[in-house]
Parts: C-alpha cells; sequence; structure tokens
C-alpha cells in the first residue's frame, strides 16, 4: 500500500513528488507549493470534463450498435447510415476554408522531410539510440541488412567481398544525389581528388569542411562523405572513402503509450525520469557487450567550416517529441481527494511539459528545439471536442508553468474513426499549435471493427488493406492536411515499417508513402531511419504535395469493411484465427510478464516484426468479431490460443526468465490477460487493450 504525499487536495506518490520539487521544479525556480495547489486546480477543473468526453464516446458507441442491431439481417443503407451518423453528432459539419496559425516550428518538422523514430521512453539505451540517429553509417546499414541486393557477409571478420558491393551501392547514390560535373563517384581516385579535387554538377549542393570529409546537402537533408584512406576501409577504397554519413531521423517520439508498459508511480517516474535526462543531455545506460561495459550517452553536435570559412554546427541529434497518453487511462501515481486516480494523460501534459520547460529556458546541455517550442503527439483521441480538450489542457498547462501561448504544440494522431470523419475540424480545434498529423493502420483498423461491431462479420484482417475506407482514410489524412495549410508548417506522417530485418522489401514498398505527400514516416530502428532517409534523396516531397489532387469524399471512409460472404471454409477460419492469436499472445506474454512495451516479436512464419499496443486491438477485435456474429466458436478461438501459446512457448524457448503458458492455463497470468482480450473485447471501451492489460500486468507486479 502506497504511503501518499498530500499536497493541495492530492495525493502524489513520495518518489514522483520527491522528483518534481527537486529535479523539475527547483531548477525552474518555481515555487513548489505554487506548483502544486495550480497543478491541483488544473486537475479538479479537467477531470469533470475528461470524464464527460469519455462518457461521450460510450453514448455514442451504444447509439450505432443499436442502429446496426436494428437493421441485422438487412442490406447496408448507406445514406441512411451518414444521416443517422449526422443526427446523433458523430459526424459534426465541416468547417469553412482554413489555414492553421502555428508559429515558431523548427525546420525539422515544418521545412524538412525524413524519417521519424518511436521508441519506448522506458529504455534509456533505445531512447539514447534513437536520438543520436540524427546521423547514420550508409556503409553500416547497407552491410548489415538485405538492403544491398550481393551476397551476405561471410562470417569471421570484414568480408572484403560485401564491402565492395556497399561501396559501390554508395557511390551509386552519390551520383543520383550530388552528381559531379562529369563522370561518376565510382571513377574518383585518391589521385584524382588531391590533384582537381571534386567538381559536383551543383555547386549550391556543397555545404562545407568537417574534420572527416566534405559536407553536401540534397532535398533539405546532408550527407556526409568522409575520407580516411589509411582507414581499414578507406584502404580498400580507390578514392580512399572511409564511409558516407547520411542525415537520418530528422524526429524522434519519446513514447509514454503504446510502446511502453507503464501502470503505476514507479513506472510513470522512470519515464518521466528518462525524459528529464534527455531534455537535460545528461541520460546515461551502461551495458555489457562482448565482454566490455559500453556506456552510451548523448551525441553532440556536428562541426563543419561553410564555404565562406565560418565555423557552424549542425544538430547532432533528432528532434524530440513525447507522446503522451491518451484521455482513456488513469493512473494510481496521483489520487485525488476523493481517492480516485488522476486521468493519466492530464498527469502527462503537466509534468512532461515542465520537464520540457528546462529546454525552453536553456538549462540543457544541448537544446531541443531552437524555436523555444516544446512538442506533445496526443494519441486516440476521438473527434474535435476531444482535441479542443487537448487544446484548452495545454493551454492551462502554459499558464501554469507560466509559459508564453502555444509553445506547447500539438501532435494529432489520425487513429480513431471519428477523427479521420472530422479531421479537418479536428485540425481547427488546435489550429495554433498542430506540427503533426499521421495515420496508422493497426489502431485506425481496430477502431474501425469496434465501431461497427454489431454491423455484421468483418473481412480478413489481410484483406483490410485493399479495403476501400483505408484507402480514402489514407488519402484523405494527406489532402485534408494539406487543405490546411500544413505543408511547410507541419509534418504529414505515415505509419511504421514493422520488420526490421526486412530492409530490402522496406526499400522497395516504403517509398510509396513519399509518393502519397507523406513528408515523414515511421521506421522500427536507427539503421532502418539511415536507409529510409534515401528515398528524401530520390523524392522531393514538397513538390509531390503541391500536386496531389483533391481528398476523396466521406462516403468511401464510411464504408464499413464488412464479409462479403462468410462461408469461409474451416481450415480458413482456423488460419485467421491462428493468426491473430499468435501475435496476440507473442506481445501479450512480454506486456504482462516481462513489463516491456514494445520489442520484435516473432509472427506465425517466425518473422521478426516490432510489436505495440495496437497489434493487440485489431487482433483482439477482429477475434471478438467473429466470435460475436458465429464466423467461429468459442472453442475453435480458444483452441487456437492454446495451439497458439505452445508456438509462442517454441518462440521463446532461449529466453531463461521466459514463463511458459502452455499448459498453465489457470496459473499464466499472460494468457489469461490474452483471452479477456478477445472473450471481453466487445465490451472494451473503443476496443481499447489498456484497461484489460493494466489490471493483470498490476497482478503480476503484485506476485499475484
Amino acid at each position: 500500500m502506497t504511503d501518499y504525499t498530500t499536497k493541495a487536495r492530492l495525493q502524489i506518490d513520495p518518489a514522483l513528488a520527491a522528483f518534481l520539487e527537486g529535479e523539475v521544479l527547483a531548477p525552474l525556480g518555481r515555487d513548489a507549493d505554487a506548483f502544486w495547489q495550480g497543478f491541483s486546480n488544473l486537475v479538479h477543473g479537467f477531470t469533470p470534463r475528461n470524464r464527460d468526453l469519455l462518457a461521450k464516446r460510450e453514448e455514442l458507441q451504444a447509439k450505432i450498435d443499436a442502429w446496426h442491431r436494428k437493421r441485422r439481417g438487412q442490406s447496408h443503407d448507406h445514406a441512411a447510415y451518414k444521416a443517422f451518423l449526422s443526427e446523433i453528432g458523430y459526424l459534426v459539419p465541416e468547417p469553412d476554408a482554413f489555414t492553421i496559425g502555428t508559429q515558431n516550428v523548427d525546420p525539422e518538422i515544418a521545412t524538412m522531410a525524413g524519417p521519424q523514430l518511436v521508441v519506448p521512453i522506458l529504455n534509456a539505451r533505445f531512447l539514447l539510440n534513437a536520438a543520436n540517429a540524427r546521423w547514420g553509417s550508409l556503409y553500416d546499414a547497407l552491410y548489415g541488412t538485405d538492403a544491398l541486393d550481393a551476397p551476405p557477409a561471410k562470417p569471421g571478420g570484414y568480408d572484403e567481398e560485401r564491402g565492395a558491393a556497399v561501396i559501390a551501392e554508395a557511390r551509386r547514390f552519390l551520383d543520383e544525389a550530388v552528381p559531379l560535373k562529369s563522370g561518376s563517384w565510382a571513377d574518383l581516385t585518391l589521385e584524382r581528388i588531391e590533384a582537381d579535387g571534386i567538381a559536383i554538377a551543383d555547386e549550391s549542393q556543397y555545404v562545407g569542411e568537417t574534420e572527416k570529409g566534405r559536407l553536401f546537402k540534397n532535398n533539405g537533408l546532408h550527407i556526409e562523405v568522409q575520407w580516411a584512406p589509411e582507414s581499414s576501409v578507406g584502404k580498400s577504397d580507390q578514392a580512399g572513402i572511409s564511409d558516407v554519413v547520411i542525415e537520418s531521423a530528422l524526429t524522434t517520439i519519446a513514447d509514454c503509450e503504446d510502446s511502453v508498459a507503464a501502470v503505476d508511480a514507479e513506472d510513470k517516474l522512470l519515464a518521466y525520469t528518462n525524459w528529464l535526462g534527455i531534455i537535460r543531455g545528461d541520460l546515461q545506460e551502461s551495458f555489457e557487450k562482448r565482454g566490455r561495459t559500453m556506456t552510451r550517452a548523448l551525441n553532440g553536435d556536428k562541426s563543419y567550416t561553410d564555404t565562406h570559412g565560418e565555423a557552424q554546427t549542425l544538430p547532432g541529434r533528432s528532434l524530440m517529441f513525447v507522446r503522451n497518453v491518451g484521455h482513456l487511462m488513469t493512473n494510481p501515481a496521483i489520487l485525488l481527494e476523493d481517492g480516485s486516480e488522476i486521468p493519466e494523460g492530464i498527469m502527462d501534459a503537466v509534468v512532461t511539459s515542465a520537464i520540457s520547460a528546462h529546454d525552453v529556458q536553456g538549462l540543457g546541455r544541448y537544446g531541443n528545439s531552437r524555436t523555444g517550442s516544446i512538442y506533445i503527439v496526443k494519441p486516440k483521441m476521438h473527434g474535435p471536442e476531444e482535441c479542443a480538450f487537448t487544446n484548452d489542457l495545454f493551454d492551462a498547462v502554459e499558464d501554469l508553468l507560466e509559459l508564453p501561448r502555444h509553445t506547447i504544440k500539438v501532435g494529432v494522431m489520425d487513429e480513431e474513426r471519428r477523427t479521420s470523419a472530422n479531421l479537418a475540424a479536428c485540425i481547427l480545434a488546435v489550429r495554433d499549435r498542430i506540427v503533426f498529423i499521421n495515420t496508422g493502420f493497426l489502431d485506425r483498423t481496430g477502431d474501425e471493427i469496434h465501431t461497427s461491431m454489431q454491423a455484421g462479420p468483418m473481412m480478413r484482417k489481410g484483406e483490410m488493406k485493399g479495403s476501400a475506407w483505408l484507402d480514402a482514410y489514407e488519402k484523405r489524412n494527406v489532402g485534408i492536411g494539406m487543405a490546411c495549410g500544413l505543408s511547410g508548417r507541419a509534418q504529414i506522417g505515415k505509419g511504421m515499417w514493422p520488420a526490421p530485418d526486412l530492409m530490402g522489401k522496406m526499400m522497395l514498398e516504403k517509398i510509396g508513402h513519399l509518393r502519397a505527400g507523406a513528408n515523414t514516416a515511421w521506421v522500427p530502428s536507427p539503421t532502418a531511419a539511415t536507409l529510409h532517409a534515401l528515398h528524401y534523396h530520390r523524392e522531393d516531397v514538397f513538390a509531390i504535395q503541391r500536386d496531389l489532387g483533391e481528398a476523396p469524399g466521406l462516403d468511401r471512409l464510411l464504408t464499413i469493411p464488412l464479409a462479403e460472404a462468410t462461408n469461409w471454409p474451416e481450415d480458413e477460419v482456423r488460419e485467421e484465427l491462428d493468426n491473430n492469436a499468435q501475435g496476440l499472445l507473442g506481445y501479450v506474454v512480454r506486456w504482462i510478464d516481462a513489463g516491456v512495451g514494445c520489442s520484435k516479436v516473432p509472427d506465425i512464419s517466425d518473422v521478426g516484426l516490432m510489436e505495440d499496443r495496437a497489434t493487440l486491438r485489431i487482433s483482439s477485435q477482429h477475434m471478438a468479431n467473429w466470435l460475436l456474429h458465429g464466423v467461429a466458436s468459442e472453442n475453435q478461438v480458444m483452441d487456437s490460443l492454446k495451439r497458439m501459446a505452445a508456438k509462442v512457448d517454441e518462440q521463446n524457448a532461449g529466453d531463461l526468465s521466459y514463463e511458459p503458458m502452455a499448459g498453465n492455463w489457470e496459473t499464466s497470468l499472460a494468457f489469461k490477460a490474452a483471452c479477456d482480450l478477445v472473450f471481453k473485447g466487445v465490451e472494451q471501451p473503443s476496443g481499447y487493450t489498456e484497461p484489460l492489460l493494466h489490471q493483470w500486468r498490476l497482478r503480476k507486479k503484485a506476485g499475484a
């Protein structure tokens, strides 16, 4: 039982209270008592409104469920359905044309296009790796992945044949991105460089000299060609080039939400401590690697001498966002005077902003925003009312911390159906602080299924990617963002490439995000960021955006992805259930038993995929839908869960700390949690997995 510290009608975990007062408020010169009083007033003022918004979600869902139940067995009447959604307030009137007014946005967000990382904030090593992924070695990225179409490296040290293929591919990239005035980069020799220098076709691409080589620029991104003729790699290169270093992850989202398992004050304190370490610039993490202790810290800036002989620097780290949690969950780290838990999203808004205020005041070693802004991504908002709530909340946080209005910028994740259907109105609600919108297949599909749960059985999950609503969703997100003036002021993003070991396939497919008009897209690792950055050299996203057509209409977006026929053979039903069950169990067992919210989880074909909580939402909702409509029986679902539990156990056999699920049906909390996610899926709020996951994780932590 926690002994709470009482502050101004709030009961706060003592360690969290000490952290806020000593580590956050004191360096800011803030009076602790005044802060707690202001925090308390803010919490008590916004909590009732937060609860009302959640009740509104349930009210709308109940009306939609009743509408579908009443018409079960009838053909879907799209016109009547759309009119009904307007009548109940699910759809709001389209606002008149407007342009967002966001000011003081860093160029990495507003005027540059490049990869974005999302990283669990609880893992300091991953967080540092992501923050340091602003620059990446193209040689390393090509040598160690299947992005290079060449035989893999032979074991036993550096493979010169593989290295030669890497060098050749890097030269092809330089010919494309920074062409020479004559000839090819592949023809350069050290003697020719020493005699004649390097003449590039467009001299404006030459930026200056670094300690290791020359700096160039293409489509707003930098390329450093490093020379070290005496190095192991440079010796094997006729030009003495030792590496090509690419400006890679322009931005990184430190995630407090879907990629972490944070259920109590202990977890939240670790999240906030790591965020403070990033903002202050002193976060470090030591670990063992090949028998040696390694220490990871933040990189410094990249220095160079420009073409006028002046000393300059470029950022050495990604520009950092922090993703707060949504409106749904509460957390026991702070209790209100009635003993109820604080809405976690309100707590995140205050604490992460207070920490980020260190950056605004210039207290960090390196600095994050060069425009004095704080960047918060806000997920899982349903419609413009909830976006307006976030805008008002951020107003109040700015007042509490004495920050200028709209210092706190917001990223609106377009991952809920009511937000997609009212996207322009959502953007309008945060028009003076919005810096980011994006799409995400998994969460958005989970909400698509849950919203229309009672309408009938859904098509198979794999077929969703070709559905009318999904195509409209992706195109409308970009089109509406452009119409609202986001280009040049904000990011329009696309979702994650989930397979970190399939970089060759990523290089073929993910360029499609740029061609759709996205000026950023999520990748699963620093290496993937370096490779994906090549796409932004090949395509000028801002030119593409200027040529985009109008967004599709609302009708296609509201097309429910119902199966045309449900008489699938038994083996196809089993295949679908197995696919969902395996992915669900593989993720849940790590979440519940180990508190790991994001990791590379083998899929049913043993391909490692970076999974977060959105995986559970789509899989559990799909299984719940088929169960509800009799496509699959409870026995069939349980059979799949048990067989896939055994498969997941086998996939984790090499982990000595792993707790098997198979055969431990009554004692494995992870297996019980997975069953709840499916068999109680229909009744979960918006189909979210957090309430059940938190319940079972807290039991695990308590030793139940």
